[in-house]
């Protein structure tokens, strides 16, 4: 009896192995037949993505497989209403969800669809936007940094390859479970200057690094330049000018004028730069990407000199940083 037994299991074991035996999960959309995965078939492995109670969010990038079933493979971002774009099944709201939660919807709406029958899905997060901090405006490497643990805002900062040589000296944090209260902070160039605004950030947090303002003077002085102003500082015509090395040999004082941006466009304010450099009359205080511009006496020079020629002539102004 024990050698008949053997034989029955090989025969079976033969017969099972015979080319052209259908696999149901093998059974492609294309054919009309609703895909069905095996009951007794080994499921893969859940959550790809790492850590499945972690949750997804706005900006993340998933990659999306169910098992058996390589048509509806496909990688998406999650849209900023917190819903994919899925094929057969259309739009699924992820947002919050964890990653184990997420496949359990996703599959439901395969099995209710008539889609698939009794489907495995896999969830991979190739970018995690959600579980990041967004770093933004003056920073070497703006982007999304994993925050891993306990993170504070100098160390996502020096991940983003530390603050540009154009950066102010504020920064603001927006903390994703209070995003109607950001926070600002002070800081400088040499962070550790700064120790209480090394505060703690987390994971959806956004950090925006503002950008320092700027004042050009260009034109006829020594030392045409866009000089960096922190957040505390208020520059003059005259401070500007004595920035920028003083006027040039063959500047002309009496048509000095500052060109500013509005909302209705740029407007030219007059200077009197002669009766500031002899005490007879008021400083004038600059605003923020104001540019001054100190003209040449030459007549055949100075004529072709319109507004648009001496923005020209700031943009290619090097920045220079004034440090306390």
């Amino acid at each position: 009896m024990a050698i008949v037994g053997i034989l029955a299991v090989s025969s079976l074991a033969q017969t099972s192995a015979q080319p052209g035996a259908a696999d149901p999960a093998s059974l492609s959309l294309s054919t009309g037949i609703k895909t069905s995965v095996p009951s007794n078939a080994a499921e893969p492995a859940k959550s790809a993505g790492g850590d499945a109670s972690v949750r997804l969010g706005s900006g993340d990038l998933i990659e999306l497989s169910v098992y058996g079933v390589p048509e509806l493979n496909t990688k998406t971002r999650i849209s900023n209403s917190g819903d994919i774009y899925l094929p057969l099944v259309n739009y699924v709201h992820v947002d919050g969800l964890t990653i184990s939660d997420a496949e359990r919807v996703i599959e439901r709406r395969l099995e209710e669809g008539g889609f698939v029958r009794n489907p495995h899905v896999q969830l991979f997060v190739d970018e995690s936007a959600s579980n990041g901090t967004s770093v933004l405006g003056e920073v070497m490497k703006p982007g999304v940094y994993p925050v891993m643990g306990e993170q504070t805002l100098f160390s996502i900062i020096s991940a983003a390859g530390g603050l540009s040589d154009r950066a102010g000296k504020s920064i603001t944090v927006t903390h994703r479970d209070h995003p109607d209260k950001p926070v600002s902070v002070t800081i400088s160039h040499n962070l550790e200057d700064h120790p209480d605004s090394n505060i703690p950030v987390y994971a959806g947090d956004t950090i925006m690094v503002r950008r320092a303002d700027v004042i050009y003077v260009v034109g006829e002085v020594n030392h045409p330049s866009g000089f960096l102003m922190d957040n505390n500082n208020h520059l003059t015509v005259l401070q500007a000018i004595a920035l920028a090395g003083g006027t040039a040999q063959y500047a002309k004082l009496n048509d000095v004028r500052i060109l500013r941006k509005g909302p209705g466009g740029v407007s030219e304010v007059p200077v009197p730069l002669k009766k500031l450099l002899q005490a007879k009359a008021s400083d004038v205080p600059l605003q923020a990407e104001d540019i001054l511009f100190v003209p040449t006496s030459a007549k055949k020079i100075i004529s072709g000199k319109t507004a648009e020629a001496v923005m020209q002539m700031a943009t290619a102004a090097s920045i220079v940083a004034i440090r306390p």
